[in-house]
């Protein structure tokens, strides 16, 4: 028997699509515009999250269609979901998030470029790390892009001692658009709706601003090396390709690590 919610979501899905970038491409133009200035000039796009918004900082780079200048900065702490149960386990990660103080101990492992920018995806918008991550950076003289739900933001009392959430402390906003709770469909008589949209609305985001950045750097004169498959360029054109972005990527980052010899 099919089910009466077949396409539901989908149909949701496509919908918040189409609101994302009729509400929000302005400020996603606006971010890929800082993001290719940033690169442009030698800077690095560094790109946070905690818990399942892991996900687009691996969608940005490295995967194919993607090139350097991109710097996904992933704590396992906080992102690791394959054992949900006992070490290592959900329970742990979500409390960590959730320590104020911490970010100061990621932070501290960086020394940021002039032209740097950090990116920062949190849905709720309201653990300590992501928003430490952010006041951090933002004292380091580095602008930052929250990618968030503007929903949750704005729902009921902030949780961090300073009484301010992810979209407080950003210099611009990109709304992920989604419900409070992030679940699109209802299941009629059940209390709790299911099907989150948010990584949706989250990977569209990365993959325009990557889009629109690589435009904006090739007619600045650089051309970016995107890793493509041998299926697209052939074996000795894809292997010379991933070389060079990870050669590029870690000429970036040689200077951005604190114990670094690079100058």
């Amino acid at each position: 028997m099919s089910s009466s919610l077949a396409g539901l979501w989908s149909t949701k899905a496509l919908q918040l699509l189409q609101d994302l970038m009729e509400q929000q491409g302005e400020k996603i133009s606006t971010a890929a515009q800082w993001c290719a200035d940033s690169i442009l000039n030698d800077g690095v796009v560094h790109l946070f999250g905690t818990g399942h918004s892991r996900i687009p900082l691996e969608e940005m780079f490295p995967r194919y269609g993607s090139y350097a200048g991109f710097n996904p900065m992933a704590e396992l702490s906080m992102t690791f979901h394959t054992q949900v149960v006992g070490s290592n386990g959900q329970r742990q990660a979500m409390f960590i998030e959730r320590v104020e103080g911490f970010a100061d101990e990621i932070l501290k492992n960086w020394r940021f470029g002039a032209n740097d920018i950090l990116m920062i995806f949190s849905v709720g918008g309201k653990t300590a790390v992501p928003i430490e991550m952010a006041m951090g950076a933002r004292a380091r003289g580095i602008k930052v892009i929250a990618v968030t739900s503007m929903a949750s933001n704005k729902a009921g009392k902030a949780s961090h001692s300073s009484g301010t959430t992810l979209s407080d402390n950003a210099d611009l906003v990109i709304d992920l658009m989604v419900p409070l709770g992030d679940a699109l469909v209802e299941i009629p008589g059940m209390k709790t709706p299911v099907g989150p949209g948010s990584t949706m609305t989250a990977i569209a985001i990365v993959n325009e601003i990557k889009v629109q950045v690589a435009e904006k750097l090739f007619a600045g004169g650089y051309t970016p090396q995107v890793l493509t498959s041998s299926a697209v360029v052939g074996e000795v054109e894809s292997k010379r390709l991933f070389d060079a972005a990870y050669a590029e990527h870690a000429r970036r980052l040689s200077s951005r690590l604190t114990g670094s010899n690079a100058s």
